[in-house]
């Protein structure tokens, strides 16, 4: 064959392997594999046992390959490239194995062996993506490899002398100047190739640098550190990761490959590593935590734009070994203030409790004053709470100077904005502390009232605040003496605790010591927020009044206050307080009903409610509420005067509407109101006959239960109003509070002359389950209404058969396990069922 021949057959056989596949590769290389172990070893003793130990190592090839040919995210350049120079070694001991007429030396195996160690090396360090399992044997074959001897003491059978076989070393000789050059050209791609270039350079940097191959003297003549550093920002994913790895290696081997990453620059570099994908992120602050270990550079660390904040998502995160390295890093940085402060911005709050606990009295008032000034979530609060701020702000407040103290309870005013921080503080046993300190008249405690007020205001929103005896009598005999700002917290903090449950010996000690007459003044105070509070207070303190009491109490004059404050406050909820107010002077006060009509207070409150459905907020609902309990004022049955203006005002519409948006107390009070103004509809409906009307009324006019013409205005009709199925809903919601008075005014449609027209009506609006549903969760009067109500129901035939299964269980249920008082009109029931006889001893 001709040398020219030669040529053009090497050609073709590099197109061939360019053009192969990367799973075709594989495949070849497989077969190259199994062609090198089949091979006879017909050779001299010592070369054949170098023969057989590189067949060995090549036999384990074998899983590792087909691992890459499943795996199509190691189908990469650099993998390619290192699986290629993979089979061309084998291939190349298989042409030495079947040259049977060659010798050859073991060293040239051994060599063979490295070179293959170090592709494997390579393919370790470019698959990112293999299994644990995988990875570990790749590693421990690439380790077993570079590490092989192939140095046998043997003779040959022919007798001949021995043969000394000795290794050459890597780093002696000719050996090194190939290495330095490989270095040189890594360096080049390192700076400047492209992405694939770098990829093979990183991997080839990361194997010689594993293997030591490079004395530390070269890396630093070539500023490796740096070009790492200056690509790490601008690179791709895995060239990044590639980066990060080799650059932590070289931190853990001396101090002085730190020293090259603690500028703030190359710092934060390996900051922005923290928020890319998982693995980048673990490794990165890896990274950062092992270059720690250097004082200065936890200086400058902590000036890295987003360092503190990256790291206190990692400490969150889900990732275990990220988080537990943020954890240490974080310690690690804690031992400077500023970055402490940058960590309580973040959210991680552990190192400035830890200050408040055990620092310096200056660190104290530092951190203390940070947590004043701070704008913290509930989230925060809590956090800071479950760290023990509030135990160690009050251990501050009660032992410290001036400067401690103001500092202490301005963060404890911010703290105590959250319900769970309230009871801490009540358990430190503060209240008693601060409630001192607002009766001192020494003039260098008086910057810490206002704090020790607000605070105060806090703390009042837990019932707990009651152990404390008489402090309400205290807060009240302060108010006087004390600023604006102190007054508003002193009210906000009166007003929680007459609010409580079991504050009932608390409102009459209060009203008992003069509170109202003390409280009236601030209806007239121009500080808005100063007045809404005390309205509320007067509000709350006035619902345990006698009739006669609390018309005394505010006389003529605050009635016209409060009525001001109704007509021109742009607030919903001081107008709700101050309506709720006049709703609370009973019913039965004719004086006050006399002043309030006067007043005009009737229209005003129409025109309020016809606003105040249309929007839906807790100011509004309580608005809403407050009207509602009024207008039970101006529809008692007795005040036909009355009754006759709130319906041609358009109040029973309104009415209806609040049954199906109001909150259920003002549910109950407007169906108080439209059963107080239903109880007139069957005599007015009777009235106004036929010879009322010029023209007689159309038949939509005609009620089928009152059996005569019904309008909303001039009868008060619930069946012409749309009211029946309102009040039915209610019933078959989950709250209980409005069951009787919508049973009362479902009742009054079933009074004597009607009784059976009002329980269809009813009936056809599903009603009478909704009534029979009382009977099991209904309170006891709710109760003695429904069975009123079901026993007429059930006078009808139709009903009985339709609704008395659905009742009866109930009913024996109740008779067994219900009030005394309920048993006679269960009984009547029961008899109308046909389940017990009319006469019954058993009842």
């Amino acid at each position: 064959m001709t040398t020219l021949e030669s040529e053009e057959i090497h050609q073709e056989d590099s197109i061939d392997a360019a053009s192969r596949t990367f799973s075709q590769l594989l495949c070849d290389l497989l077969q190259s594999v199994a062609h090198v172990n089949s091979l006879p070893l017909n050779r001299p003793n010592t070369e054949s046992k170098a023969f057989n130990q590189f067949a060995a190592f090549v036999s384990k090839f074998s899983p590792i390959l087909v691992h890459l040919e499943q795996n199509e995210s190691t189908h990469t350049a650099p993998v390619r490239m290192a699986v290629e120079s993979l089979e061309e070694d084998i291939n190349y001991v298989a042409n030495l194995i079947e040259n049977s007429s060659s010798e050859t030396p073991v060293g040239q195996i051994e060599e063979v062996t490295h070179n293959l160690g170090r592709c494997l090396g390579i393919v370790l360090s470019a698959s990112l993506e293999i299994s644990p399992k995988i990875k570990d044997m790749i590693g421990a074959l690439h380790q077993e490899m570079i590490d092989a001897k192939f140095d046998f003491d043997d003779s040959y059978d022919n007798g001949d002398s021995e043969i000394e076989i000795t290794e050459l070393n890597p780093v002696e000789g000719g050996t090194v100047d190939r290495i330095f050059t490989d270095i040189d050209d890594v360096t080049l791609q390192l700076k400047n190739g492209n992405d694939e270039a770098l990829h093979i350079a990183l991997s080839e940097l990361s194997e010689l640098v594993r293997e030591k191959l490079v004395p530390d003297g070269w890396l630093n003549d070539r500023g490796i550190v740096s070009i790492l550093l200056n690509r790490l920002g601008s690179s791709k994913h895995d060239n990044r990761l590639m980066i990060i790895l080799i650059l932590r290696r070289l931190a853990s081997e001396n101090d002085e490959n730190k020293e090259k990453m603690s500028d703030v620059g190359a710092l934060s570099a390996v900051v922005r590593s923290l928020t890319r994908d998982s693995e980048e992120r673990r490794e990165a602050v890896g990274l950062l935590l092992t270059l720690s270990e250097i004082p200065r550079v936890r200086q400058r660390m902590g000036r890295a734009q987003g360092c503190i904040v990256m790291l206190v998502s990692l400490l969150n995160g889900d990732d275990s070994s990220a988080s537990s390295d943020a954890a240490k890093l974080l310690s690690a940085l804690s031992g400077n203030t500023q970055n402490v402060l940058h960590m309580a911005e973040a959210g991680y709050f552990k190192p400035l409790v830890q200050y408040l606990k055990k620092g310096s009295d200056m660190n104290k008032i530092l951190m203390a004053t940070t947590l004043w000034k701070m704008e913290l979530t509930d989230q925060s609060r809590t956090a800071l709470g479950n760290e023990g701020s509030i135990e160690a702000l009050v251990k501050m407040f009660n032992s410290g100077k001036l400067e401690a103290k103001l500092s202490a309870l301005g963060a404890l005013q911010n703290l105590s904005a959250l319900t769970e921080n309230v009871q801490r503080l009540i358990s430190s046993g503060i209240v008693a502390p601060l409630l001192q300190l607002l009766f001192s008249v020494t003039s260098v405690l008086m910057t810490l009232r206002e704090p020790a007020s607000a605070i105060l205001a806090s703390i009042a929103q837990s019932e707990s605040i009651l152990i404390n005896k008489d402090v309400a009598q205290q807060m009240l005999s302060l108010l006087n003496l004390t600023s604006p700002v102190i007054q508003y917290h002193l009210l906000r903090a009166l007003n929680s605790i007459v609010d409580h449950a079991s504050a009932s010996k608390v409102r009459r000690k209060m009203k008992e010591s003069g509170a109202v007459q003390l409280l009236l003044p601030f209806l007239t105070e121009n500080n808005t927020e100063i007045r809404e509070v005390a309205l509320n207070l007067l509000f709350n303190l006035s619902k345990d009044y006698l009739a006669g009491e609390l018309t005394e109490q505010l006389g003529e004059t605050h009635i016209n206050v409060i009525m001001n404050i109704i007509l021109v406050s742009t607030s919903e909820n001081e107008k709700a307080a101050a309506i709720g107010l006049i709703g609370n002077i009973p019913v039965t006060d004719k004086k006050a009903t006399e002043i309030l009509n006067r007043l005009h207070l009737l229209p005003i409150l129409v025109s309020l409610l016809g606003v105040s459905i249309t929007t839906s907020t807790p100011a509004s609902r309580w608005l809403i509420g407050s009207i509602a309990g009024v207008l039970v004022r101006f529809t008692v049955p007795s005040e036909k005067k009355l009754l006759r203006q709130s319906a041609e005002l358009g109040v029973i519409p309104l009415l209806v509407k609040v049954l199906s948006i109001g909150s259920p107390i003002a549910m109950a009070r407007a169906a108080t109101s439209l059963a107080q103004l239903s109880q007139h509809s069957l005599s007015l409906s009777k009235a106004k006959g036929s010879r009322w009307f010029c023209v007689p009324p159309s038949s939509d006019a005609f009620c089928e239960v009152h059996d005569g013409h019904c309008f909303v205005k001039s009868t008060f009709c619930l069946v012409k109003a749309g009211a029946v199925s309102p009040l039915v809903k209610i019933l078959t919601g989950k709250e209980r509070e409005a069951d009787e008075a919508v049973l009362n005014a479902l009742a009054t449609l079933m009074q004597d002359e009607i009784w059976e027209n009002g329980s269809k009506t009813i009936a056809k609006a599903s009603g009478v389950n909704a009534i029979i549903k009382i009977l099991d969760v209904g309170s006891v009067k709710a109760q003695e209404k429904a069975l009123w109500m079901l026993e007429r129901i059930f006078r009808v035939e139709t009903h009985r058969e339709q609704y008395g299964e659905a009742a009866q269980v109930l009913l024996i249920s109740l008779a067994q396990k219900g009030a005394p008082t309920l048993k006679s009109m269960i009984a009547k029931i029961l008899a109308h069922l046909q389940l017990l006889q009319m006469q019954s001893s058993y009842f």
